[in-house]
């Protein structure tokens, strides 16, 4: 038999473009409204021949352990887990090699480990040759967490349930923005958990469900950025301002930089600062790096295309 070839995918980043939080629900999760927008930052998974499965991570968030800041190379990692996944879907053994490359940071509210996983399995659905259609390929998604299958299906898309429904929606035309990471990785679970305690304490509204995205996907298909500046709304900003005191500092740093709006994207702490075009963007970008608020600014376009193969 011949060996077979080394395959790789990438998948991207993503902002929150809206995301509203309703109460949290009997299985421990929140009810979600939220847009996702898919951005011009990629981590890449090559898979190749192996007896088992082995993983080594290189690049943003190299480490090794676990927690906010580190990548683990175990079987914890998504990657790890989308592998063992689409093995028992198919019924092929789980043998293959797996490499990260990260560009995307880790812990920032842009679902790296999400677009690691989705990478995943659409590589190693080419590798093995498991053919899976897409609908399988989503629900797989879905089960190895809330922002996967997004990874898979890119562009903009609303978010339902947990946000795991996702829904293809139109967006005229590019938007542009800077993607600034300020200081160490926040916890998802526990913005959430800081969420549900400031509501609980009064010192957030309550709400009976999740805000919905009809501004936000109006101005989305009007393709006018300060339309889209107006309409951002992120109900995780608060709480992980409460648990990171300094992103206010961020988010005030980006809006005098000349952003059209500013919010902190999904549970942070990456501030994502919205630009009237691509050279304001990359204006902004410069600026930025030289005030000492982030440890790392990107400048990104949106939106790209979901997980897909390279050539």
């Amino acid at each position: 038999m011949t060996t077979p070839d080394p395959v790789a995918a990438r998948a991207p980043a993503k902002v929150n473009v809206h995301l509203g939080v309703g109460p949290l629900r009997a299985d421990g999760f929140h009810e979600l409204h939220t847009v996702y927008l898919a951005v011009s930052l990629f981590d890449t998974v090559t898979v190749g021949p192996g007896d088992g499965l082995s993983l080594s991570v290189s690049g943003e968030g190299t480490g090794t352990g676990s927690g906010p800041g580190l990548v683990p190379g175990d079987r914890t990692n998504l990657v790890w887990r989308a592998a063992e996944l689409l093995a028992r879907h198919a019924g092929v053994p789980a043998d293959a090699s797996l490499a990260v490359t990260k560009t995307i940071p880790v812990a920032a509210g842009l679902a790296g480990g999400s677009a690691d996983a989705a990478a995943t399995l659409v590589a190693l659905d080419a590798f093995w040759g498991t053919r899976a259609r897409r609908e399988d390929l989503l629900d797989l998604a879905a089960r190895l967490g809330s922002d996967v299958p997004f990874s898979l299906v890119g562009g903009v898309a609303l978010g339902t349930g947990r946000g795991e429904q996702v829904t293809p929606v139109l967006a005229a035309g590019a938007t542009h923005w800077v993607l600034g990471i300020a200081g160490e990785g926040l916890s998802t679970p526990a913005v959430y958990g800081e969420l549900d305690r400031m509501r609980a304490a009064g010192r957030l509204p309550d709400p009976a469900g999740p805000v919905p995205a009809e501004a936000v996907l109006a101005a989305l298909r009007g393709g006018a950025a300060a339309d889209l500046g107006a309409a951002l709304v992120n109900d995780l900003q608060a709480p992980a301002c409460s648990l990171r005191p300094d992103l206010r500092r961020a988010l005030r740093a980006a809006a005098d930089a000349g952003a059209t709006a500013v919010l902190v994207s999904g549970s942070g702490p990456t501030v994502a600062a919205l630009a009237a075009d691509e050279g304001a963007a990359v204006r902004m970008a410069a600026e930025l790096a030289g005030v000492g608020v982030f440890r790392t600014v990107r400048a990104v376009t949106g939106p790209v295309p979901g997980a897909r193969l390279l050539a």
